[in-house]
């Protein structure tokens, strides 16, 4: 039904020329839009140039057309927070463009982009349906710009086990390792028998209710303690959209006080505990799955707070 709606608003539409009001809504609901200004600090200029070439790729222009490199292509602009890439790879996949036909998959994307106000996006997310797939590989594997290595400054037995097991079960969970580990270290400085005041506990200081909440059964083992902190980023992300900063504020001082707030809480040891995060992880945005949890209530709130 869906590929039946898409070709008559779409290829159909297209072919009728004499229509005037039918190429001016197609162009309205399928036009390209400009890239969201708030890119500028994930190198837009870059992600234009990754745009085009993924472009290239799709239509055959100047180069063989290889839509599977396309798709490859719009993913990487996808994964670093670009809006266009995200509404274009999800066209692919509702329209079958040399790659399987999957509403899923394309309502992943047109999600991401939606939610960073794509209307075009939008719009086709009624056509392919609120159901997304889950997060596909090409924005779990990648990390490479978001390294980790230089965040250990020894090379202690105890930070290479860390490391280890990061490098292992992070692009599991889709969460940057520099993340992790930048949460790591200012958490317990990868002592993995670390206990806080407030009896937070292991590697990535999980309390209690935290290690009940994601099934660590015992959070002094260093696997299960940063599967329990790596289920909790993931859920933290998707909550709130992939901004960084909110997560780590809510993995501080939890969800509950960054939606009371509306932004991150005016705590002394948050605002601290964030710029700390934020002066390693060096990243506003990070991908995340939306299928995992839906969005903070908040998040229009918090974005509008923001603008002010």
């Amino acid at each position: 039904m869906h590929s039946l709606i898409m070709r008559a608003t779409g290829e159909k539409i297209l072919r009728s020329a004499s229509s005037c009001v039918a190429l001016f809504l197609v162009f309205f609901i399928f036009a390209p839009l400009p890239v969201n200004a708030a890119f500028d600090d994930l190198s837009s200029g870059n992600l234009v140039v990754l745009r085009n070439e993924a472009r290239s790729y799709e239509h055959g222009e100047g180069v063989p057309k290889d839509p599977v490199r396309a798709a490859s292509l719009y993913c990487d602009g996808a994964r670093n927070g670009d809006a266009e890439a995200q509404f274009s790879l999800g066209w692919m996949y509702a329209n079958g463009r040399g790659i399987p036909h999957s509403d899923e998959m394309a309502a992943y994307f047109f999600k991401l982009a939606a939610e960073k106000g794509h209307v075009q996006a939008q719009k086709m997310l009624r056509f392919v349906g609120d159901k997304a797939a889950p997060m596909p590989e090409c924005m779990r594997n990648s990390f490479a710009d978001f390294g980790y290595e230089d965040v250990l400054k020894g090379t202690s037995p105890s930070q290479q086990m860390v490391l280890t097991l990061v490098r292992k079960l992070a692009p599991e969970y889709g969460v940057s390792p520099r993340l992790v580990m930048a949460v790591i270290r200012n958490e317990s400085n990868f002592e993995p028998k670390a206990v806080s005041p407030k009896n937070a506990q292991g590697l990535m200081q999980l309390i209690p209710e935290t290690s009940a909440r994601f099934n660590v059964k015992k959070p002094f083992d260093p696997e299960q303690n940063i599967r329990g902190g790596l289920s909790y980023l993931r859920w933290l992300l998707a909550y709130f959209e992939g901004n960084v900063e909110l997560v780590v504020a809510a993995y501080n001082a939890g969800e509950g006080a960054v939606n009371r707030y509306k932004g991150i809480p005016p705590y002394a040891e948050t605002r601290g505990y964030v710029k700390r995060i934020m002066s390693i992880v060096k990243k506003d945005e990070h991908p995340f799955d939306p299928g995992v949890t839906t969005p903070s209530p908040e998040m229009p709130r918090i974005r509008l707070a923001k603008e002010l």
